[in-house]
């Protein structure tokens, strides 16, 4: 997963905490509550925590040149 290392509108480092958001995410936590707990608290990194995509899985299938 290629999450950006920090907010593009704030600069605060983002990246760090995506392993953690998102296992817990997948365990069924709110997301709210989950950012909430990890400091993530203004809504320009709650944007980029929510709207990442996981594309690996489609881009795997095509080879390289």
């Amino acid at each position: 997963m290629l999450v950006p290392v920090r907010c593009w509108s704030c600069g605060k480092p983002v990246s760090e905490h995506w392993d953690e958001y998102k296992e817990r995410v997948d365990k069924g936590e709110e997301a709210e509550k989950v950012m909430d707990s990890l400091g993530i608290d203004r809504y320009c990194c709650r944007r980029m925590m929510v709207s990442q995509p996981d594309l690996i899985d489609e881009i795997l299938p095509f080879r390289r040149f």
